[in-house]
């Protein structure tokens, strides 16, 4: 029976002395430090698959094909941490260690050496770590897109840091779904726009598509055939490599490539799915055909090879950059067996380089006399490396390396964190979670309310984080773009979301609205008291001499001026916008054609009492009424031109105030506005010209002196209110002409009726038909 402590991977970092679990033998190796880096890669290029039956143990899968080349990656990664943990900068007094398992390009190999790495190097049981020692800081791995989605899955569940040194699918891109996944190499959404751009470049217009049925290959495919087709080209044929064929489909591939008229032809597949099918066209002597290459076989070891040299002659393609990595040649000539016992893919990469067999060691292929034998001797400086060296992946896997160990690093020296995590203080580098390790960058990211901005002269990775313009949003980490907020909403304060505007008016409720609407209905009684005033003592002498009736016409139509301004306040709809100006423009007529029947009245009236005068006839109230409405109809008559022609109406104003809309009345026509206002001036002038002219009538109530001070004062305001109400906009505008109608209406009450009031209630003695005769 077998007894072992079981705890969550996320937490555990200890387990009592005798846990112990039966190993897997994976074909990898490990090498011990403070702490550990993971890796998954394909030194063997397939494996052997006994068929389940269901009724016995699977056998595991025996791995074939070892790759010369690809055993460079494994010294890759073995290099770059040597070389950090000899560095004395970077990571001090911190040894790292690594794990590296060999996938044999298989699923399931993938995926059980990534769980033994986190169930403790032992038997692979999910959700559990039976180890002391910290689980790996990172993973790197897998090489495939497909193998490498499946690995994601899982470690982002727990957030473990992956970076993936050639998993090239657009898919894996997606936060949401692999949060914690990473990679140095670039999206095939590059490439594919690659390819289609090479292929139009030179005016291949009838090509054919051929792709691995995998992630990779599909998705690859895919925006190829899109980008060649919205270019003008045609598809001669779309043909895939089926994975799940021992031939590969090659057969038909051939035929469909032999038979077809294009000579040119994509081919979007990984190294190790052609061989079959370079096989088949050799058999079948396809040649003359121009092969387009991926990234994935373009710079492989098969392409010079002299079997296939005829058919692969004309072949063009895109390839990884060839990074440099200063050292690694003198570092994989100095590789022995010897040197490195643990390394079990050591002693294989020896007899391949060499073509010898080690005698002390159990070798998986048949042995025979005619091969010589290993003896260690053999030199490997002495070999044409160069045939094997290929520093594209290679590179890449040094990238990774060196991104986990500056990523650590800035861990062990951050303060709270430095943007890592959001806890108060900082992880111990000796146990840390894997989520508060995914940060390497060369530049931070750009929060909500930001977008990135290319630095020119850098690399993509480097950006600046520029903050999104007036009236724009962007909700999501490392957004390229802004966007743009409805009409009727506006950012928030962080610019992540849109809310809705303001809608700004005018209105009863807010304070400013308030006062003036109890300050015109407060100032609307004060007429209504001087006519009640009026009609009580109406045959006074004062009242009498005064016109009586046309004083009473003229104190309702103040009371009207008053009570107009309340058409300016509140929520502007169509109908109030329609008939506001033009109640204020003929009311205020009507005001000021009193005044100036008043005044021409005052005027006739001591002018008639001069023997024979002409004048006496004109002394009646017919005059005045006919002043009052000849006045007041010119200005019905242009209001209703105006509203008939170009009539207000409510608007919205989105662009005076950012993140308000201004409701407001459009007054239609601005023309038909300053007619109806200019024609009050003109009123208003003629009364205070026929007034002033008036003001030194020789009587001892001269009521043109009041006039004269009454005009003079609403021509004033009048003349302010125009820069005034120019130079503003919205509710100030309106609250701009609300104060003009309050303090023009205020003035003609007080400067005409008052000193009549202040007589009939304290001067009665005045108040005598002598005393106003003088």
């Amino acid at each position: 029976m077998v007894f072992c402590c079981l705890m969550p991977v996320i937490l555990a970092q200890d387990t009592a002395p005798g846990c112990q679990l039966t190993r897997n033998n994976m074909g990898g190796f490990s090498k011990g430090g403070d702490i550990l880096i993971g890796g998954i890669m394909w030194v063997y290029a397939s494996a052997l698959q006994r068929e389940a039956t269901f009724r016995v143990k699977p056998v595991p899968a025996t791995c074939q094909t070892f790759t010369l080349q690809n055993y460079q990656w494994v010294q890759a990664m073995m290099f770059a941490i040597e070389e950090i943990n000899n560095n004395p900068t970077l990571l001090p007094n911190i040894t790292l260690g690594f794990e590296i398992y060999d996938s044999c390009r298989m699923f399931q190999r993938s995926l059980q050496g990534t769980l033994q790495m986190l169930s403790g190097q032992e038997v692979s049981t999910p959700n559990y770590r039976c180890n002391r020692a910290l689980p790996p800081a990172a993973i790197i791995g897998d090489s495939g897109s497909t193998r490498s989605i499946v690995l994601a899955l899982i470690l982002g569940l727990y957030r473990y840091p992956q970076i993936s040194y050639a998993a090239t699918s657009p898919l894996l891109g997606d936060r949401n779904l692999f949060p914690s996944f990473f990679r140095t190499v670039p999206s095939d959404d590059f490439q594919s726009l690659g390819l289609a751009q090479l292929v139009i470049h030179f005016g291949w217009t009838w090509v054919g598509i051929l792709a691995s049925d995998d992630d990779y290959g599909q998705q690859c495919s895919q925006v190829v055939q899109q980008e060649l087709i919205k270019a003008g080209a045609c598809l001669a044929f779309n043909e895939n490599i089926l994975l799940g064929r021992a031939d590969k489909n090659a057969l038909h591939i051939a035929q469909v490539i032999k038979s077809s008229t294009a000579t040119a032809f994509v081919v979007i597949s990984s190294v190790a799915y052609l061989p079959p099918l370079l096989n088949e066209m050799v058999r079948q002597n396809v040649t003359g055909k121009t092969w387009i290459a991926s990234e994935g076989w373009s710079t492989s070891f098969i392409v010079p090879f002299e079997k296939y040299s005829d058919i692969l002659s004309s072949t063009i393609g895109f390839a990884f950059h060839s990074g440099e990595m200063v050292g690694f040649q003198e570092y994989f000539t100095s590789i022995h067996p010897s040197t490195y016992p643990e390394d079990t893919f050591v002693r294989r990469f020896w007899e391949g380089a060499f073509s010898c067999q080690w005698l002390d060691w159990e070798n998986p292929l048949t042995r025979d006399n005619k091969t010589k034998k290993c003896t260690g001797a053999e030199k490997l400086d002495s070999l044409p490396l160069n045939s094997i060296m290929d520093f594209r992946i290679t590179s890449n896997i040094y990238n990774a390396v060196y991104a986990t160990a500056v990523a650590l690093d800035d861990l062990r020296n951050c303060l709270k964190y430095g943007g890592s995590s959001h806890q108060e203080t900082c992880a111990n580098i000796s146990a840390f979670h894997p989520w508060q390790f995914p940060i390497s960058v060369c530049s931070p990211s750009c929060p909500n309310g930001f977008r990135k901005a290319i630095i020119r002269g850098k690399p993509t990775c480097c950006f600046q984080c520029v903050q999104c313009l007036i009236g724009e949003i962007s909700n999501l980490t490392d957004s390229n773009e802004c966007f743009a907020c409805p009409w009727d909403q506006w950012p928030n304060d962080k610019l992540n979301i849109c809310i809705p505007k303001i809608t700004d008016f005018l209105a009863y409720e807010e304070p400013f609205g308030a006062v003036l609407a109890t300050s015109s209905i407060s100032l609307s009684v004060i007429p209504i008291v001087i006519l009640a005033l009026f009609i009580h003592y109406r045959n006074t002498p004062i009242i009498k001499a005064s016109n009586s009736k046309l004083s009473y016409v003229l104190l309702l139509s103040l009371t009207l001026c008053f009570l107009c301004s309340l058409a300016f306040i509140g929520y502007p709809i169509s109908e109030k916008c329609l008939l506001r100006q033009a109640a204020f423009g003929i009311t205020f007529a009507l005001c000021v054609s009193c005044i100036l029947a008043r005044t021409i009245m005052v005027v006739i009236a001591f002018n008639a009492t001069k023997p024979n005068s002409d004048l006496r006839r004109w002394v009646g109230p017919e005059l005045s009424y006919t002043v009052i409405s000849v006045g007041t109809l010119i200005q019905i008559v242009l209001c209703v031109f105006w509203l008939a022609m170009a009539p207000p109406f409510s608007e919205y104003d989105i662009k005076m105030h950012p993140g308000i809309i201004l409701l407001q009345c459009n007054e239609g026509s601005t023309i038909a506005f300053w007619c109806m206002l200019g024609y009050l001036g003109f009123l208003a002038s003629f009364s205070f010209i026929v007034a002033f002219l008036a003001r030194k009538l020789p009587d001892s109530f001269n009521e043109a002196q009041f006039i004269t001070f009454s005009m003079l004062a609403f021509l004033s305001v009048w003349l302010s209110f125009i820069p005034a109400y120019l130079s503003t906009k919205g509710k100030y505008m309106v609250a701009m002409e609300i104060f003009a109608i309050l303090s023009s209406s205020t003035s003609l009450v007080s400067c005409i009726f008052f000193p009549k009031c202040y007589i009939i209630l304290f001067r009665s003695e005045r108040n005598t038909k002598s005393r106003l005769m003088g």
